[in-house]
């Protein structure tokens, strides 16, 4: 996996164990997760931060890009960010987290998936791509984002 991304123009940090690159128009910091040597999350960073005002646009943006995109389908009710949410006073005081999370379709018929039950689709799809916020340090944000292959995490089969 390290391989294909770095054919992709990632290169490799190996003081933080971590590539970096640019992926949908930001500089990220990418990192692998394995189980059993087979990748079941790749996990991206903003390598930047953002004001509270530009991580609702970006966060914003994220969803209308995955909404439509015909390889995803959302895995909840998006809700989108106003102008006026406060997110610092949500996330310290309330501990609120905000995330969209969506099913990766891949070759999947999407024909009558709107029909289907979340647990029928999560039989469907074997992959999900989730975000978040983060609070990075006071007033700064970043986007963290999950690509997951559902087949390759832990089950409990070492306990």
């Amino acid at each position: 996996m390290i391989q294909k991304l770095k054919e992709k123009g990632f290169t490799y940090n190996s003081t933080y164990d971590w590539l970096e690159g640019e992926f949908n128009g930001y500089q990220v910091k990418i990192s692998i997760v394995t189980e059993n040597n087979k990748v079941w999350r790749i996990a991206l960073q903003d390598a930047y931060p953002k004001s509270e005002t530009q991580i609702k646009i970006r966060f914003n943006t994220l969803c209308n890009q995955f909404e439509q995109n015909k390889k995803y389908l959302p895995a909840q009710d998006i809700q989108r960010l106003s102008e006026t949410e406060n997110i610092s006073y949500e996330i310290t005081v309330h501990d609120k987290q905000y995330q969209a999370a969506f099913y990766q379709l891949g070759d999947i018929n999407s024909t009558d998936l709107y029909a289907k039950s979340n647990e029928e689709l999560e039989q469907l799809s074997n992959n999900m791509v989730w975000f978040t916020i983060s609070k990075y340090e006071y007033g700064e944000y970043i986007i963290v984002m999950f690509y997951d292959n559902l087949n390759n995490h832990a089950n409990g089969e070492d306990l």
